[in-house]
């Protein structure tokens, strides 16, 4: 008759020590996957909102190409003295540049990242000055430029790759 070796035998013991280590080295791992995961997601998100802001930039460079008649004031009371047309052009510039910085973003490229901080920073300039034609929108686009320099700031580096 052939003996099973038992499950304490030499063969199959572990011992305590050995045991929590593993643990210990299983927990850590399972816990860098979940905090990579929640970067990764706001370095989406950041992404996500560089994506709104360009939008809202293109929307208020069309309003200011063919609906100029719908700001709250004229364009001698803005506090930059110009035309509805050049606001119009600064917006559209701003929407594409954060177009490409979200896609950049995305791929997790660091210009991405100095692009869109540096952008956000810019729209903010921008629609401060803009602020007495377009009241709300103005504040709405800063506030959502805010909420971009956060993310890229805190969470950017999430997606990142081997260089520029």
């Amino acid at each position: 008759m052939t003996e099973t070796p038992r499950t304490d035998s030499f063969g199959w013991q572990m011992s305590d020590e050995t045991r929590d280590e593993e643990r210990t080295f299983e927990t850590r791992v399972r816990a860098q996957a979940e905090y990579r995961r929640e970067q990764a997601g706001w370095a989406i998100f950041a992404a996500t909102m560089l994506f709104m802001a360009a939008a809202f930039q293109i929307i208020d460079s069309l309003t200011a190409f063919f609906r100029s008649g719908t700001y709250a004031v004229g364009e001698d009371r803005l506090l930059v003295n110009v035309d509805y047309s050049a606001w119009g052009w600064t917006h559209l510039v701003l929407g594409v540049v954060a177009a490409v910085a979200g896609f950049g973003l995305l791929r997790g490229r660091m210009w991405a990242r100095i692009v869109g901080v540096g952008m956000a920073w810019f729209s903010i300039i921008v629609n401060l000055a803009f602020l007495p034609a377009y009241p709300f929108f103005a504040i709405a686009v800063v506030a959502v430029d805010l909420v971009i320099i956060y993310a890229i700031a805190v969470h950017g580096g999430a997606l990142k790759d081997d260089g520029l």
